[in-house]
């Protein structure tokens, strides 16, 4: 043959980090915190919906390309509650196969080869490859780490200086994954004035958007000033809900680009999860107590694995949302830490005090400065994250 089988797009990208500590933990019979995989299944209610529309028969067979109607009007009232944004559930939703999906078909759909797109780094692993699957070129901004304040910033004069004449959109994730980072106000309307003045969309990834502790405050761009027009929202349910196997996600945007995101859509999955978008449709109409219960049984656990990672050690960025903590291996020592490099330290660890973990390198474009930090996720039961924080104290001095 003349070239390799893989589309050279997508020759950078082969197994995932994801996959091979997963691998790692089944071998070792290791506690895996790399993958935010919750290891209980979410209200009993909403699985019962579920159960209901199959023995109903509601969506055994295709449902409808933009997604049942029961849900793309429960989306609308979910940002409507939240948010104050009203859409149109027959021209502003899109259901998906899961949030990833609705990336993918974002970013295929808006996206044309040689086109821009400014990215925080570290991102999720998927942005990458989408980006690449749509022959687009990805321009990282790097959310830098500041150990005093224990959060991740932007530099929105390094966002500014990234965007040129060749950008068409920025792809945002508040809350964010891995870092756990929740942009502020001041920050989301920063990024709201490069958009405009320089006429560019904005996909935005919120699928942690009910997962923000203490004081901090998720906000859609979409509801800052001028942003509704450009901006394309994602969501899902697998993380608000905990039923990340059933792979619903929703798209919200003004009727142009929602119509591009579909034409993309429709052939990927054409349609997916027809019960399931049923009893998503259920779940959004949760009263508020679900969420906030849902959001302080997290900080508990938050708190707890942050805890013991810093007793063990590790430098730790207490995240703000999501269920992921960022940690600096370095304080661990050379020996330890192997001298910063995340990977090896990840694929030591449990030889040492038999956890997983993935090593953030994977999610930058530069490894080097990913190199020395480590993401441990907790949304796992209290008692596997109790069993984790005394494994831990293994690598205390």
């Amino acid at each position: 043959m003349k070239r390799p089988p893989l589309n050279r797009r997508l020759a950078e990208f082969g197994t995932t980090i994801f996959a091979e500590m997963a691998a790692l933990a089944i071998r070792t019979g290791s506690i895996n915190l790399g993958q935010g995989s919750p290891d209980v299944d979410g209200p009993e209610e909403v699985r019962e919906a579920a159960v209901r529309a199959l023995r109903d028969g509601r969506g055994n067979q295709y449902p409808p390309g933009p997604g049942v109607p029961e849900l793309r009007a429960a989306v609308c009232a979910h940002q409507q509650r939240w948010y104050g944004l009203e859409y149109d559930p027959d021209r502003e939703v899109l259901i998906t196969a899961g949030a990833t999906e609705a990336l993918a078909a974002s970013l295929i759909a808006l996206l044309e080869p040689g086109d821009e797109v400014v990215a925080l780094e570290p991102y999720y692993d998927s942005y990458a490859a989408g980006i690449a699957m749509a022959g687009g070129t990805r321009v990282p901004v790097t959310l830098r780490p500041d150990p005093e304040a224990g959060r991740y910033r932007l530099d929105v004069d390094e966002l500014r200086d990234a965007v040129t004449d060749n950008t068409r959109l920025i792809l945002l994730n508040t809350p964010h994954n891995p870092t756990g980072t929740v942009l502020t106000r001041e920050e989301l309307a920063a990024i709201a004035t490069i958009a405009i003045e320089r006429d560019l969309y904005v996909v935005t990834d919120e699928v942690y958007e009910h997962l923000v502790f203490d004081d901090h405050q998720h906000i859609p761009l979409a509801s800052l000033p001028g942003m509704r027009e450009r901006t394309v929202t994602i969501s899902s349910a697998g993380k608000t809900f905990s039923f990340t196997g059933w792979k619903v996600g929703w798209v919200t945007a003004p009727p142009d680009l929602l119509a591009a995101v579909r034409s993309a859509k429709q052939y990927l999955t054409f349609v997916a999860s027809g019960p399931f978008q049923h009893a998503i449709a259920e779940a959004l109409t949760l009263p508020d107590s679900y969420y906030a219960g849902l959001r302080d049984e997290l900080a508990v656990k938050r708190d707890l694995l942050a805890d013991g990672l810093a007793t063990a050690g590790f430098t730790v960025f207490r995240p703000a949302g999501t269920y992921f903590i960022t940690t600096d291996i370095r304080p661990l020592g050379p020996e330890i830490s192997a001298d910063g490099d995340g990977l090896a330290f990840c694929r030591g660890l449990p030889e040492r005090c038999g956890l997983v973990a993935v090593p953030n390198q994977f999610f930058y474009d530069n490894r080097e400065a990913g190199a020395p930090f480590v993401r441990f996720a907790f949304c796992k039961r209290m008692s596997v994250l109790e069993e984790a924080v005394d494994r831990l104290k293994q690598l205390a001095p």
